[in-house]
């Protein structure tokens, strides 16, 4: 039988790692790179049976996970957040799959997501497949600071069960990650030469409302649609309104040379 390693990335998750790691019991390692937690999260992981790597610096979600798939050493990888697990049907299902001598290099998934214990069924987070389980030496996170996927070298196969997702636990968790997620896009859009103003900012938003809320139909999900599309617009003026920033200091900087 193939040895699987899971690998998680953490920062104060004492709330949801053990779920998570309990959820892939069937693992023959587990990998937690924990990044300055301040909570329980490392001794809750250990005393899972998890390997803690703790590292003092922040590169960006794609380099960290990174970090966690070069210190597995199984035969196949399974990629989870710590906000994330599975339940037993797909557990039995990836073992099955990685057993399969015709197994493909890597397997997409379905993920079911949370917002504010509701599950989300529209708005373009449904059914949001994920490559998450691939071959070691396959696979590998590119190397952006946020939005990062899972590139393979070879065929990818899909799972038809999902990976469970609490995205959001509540509307200050929405406030923070809506705030973390955009100064680093803002960065990595700044770091590309994008350019942006205060308008764009706020066209960029509104659109990106409508897309979530009807275009993508998300009112099919009532006031937990609507709480989305406000959060992916939240999400986005914040993102083009700090790279406007950013262009300005720029700007600021070429005048004063």
């Amino acid at each position: 039988m193939p040895r699987l390693s899971l690998i998680v990335i953490a920062r104060n998750e004492e709330a949801s790692i053990g779920r998570c790691l309990r959820s892939a019991y069937f693992a023959d390692e587990m990998v937690v790179v924990d990044n300055g937690s301040t909570d329980k999260t490392v001794e809750i992981a250990r005393s899972l049976g998890a390997n803690v790597v703790q590292t003092p610096d922040w590169p960006g979600f794609g380099p960290q996970k990174n970090r966690a798939l070069d210190a597995a050493a199984g035969d196949w990888v399974l990629s989870l957040d710590a906000d994330e697990w599975i339940e037993p049907p797909l557990a039995d299902l990836i073992r099955k799959t990685i057993a399969d001598p015709g197994a493909a290099d890597g397997y997409e998934m379905p993920r079911r997501s949370r917002f504010c214990g509701e599950v989300v069924r529209h708005s373009g987070w449904w059914p949001d497949y994920v490559t998450r389980l691939w071959r070691r030496g396959r696979g590998r996170f590119a190397d952006v600071p946020v939005h990062e996927r899972v590139i393979v070298e070879g065929r990818v196969g899909r799972l038809r069960l999902p990976i469970e997702h609490e995205a959001i636990v509540d509307l200050a968790d929405a406030n923070d990650k809506a705030s973390r997620y955009a100064a680093a896009a803002a960065t990595e859009l700044s770091a590309q030469g994008r350019r942006s103003s205060r308008l764009k900012a706020i066209v960029r938003a509104m659109a990106a409302f409508l897309r979530t809320f009807i275009w993508r139909a998300g009112f099919l999900d009532g006031a937990t649609g609507f709480r989305v599309a406000r959060y992916n617009s939240d999400y986005t003026y914040r993102k083009w309104s700090l790279l406007a920033e950013a262009n300005k200091r720029a700007g600021a900087r070429e005048i004063s040379r």
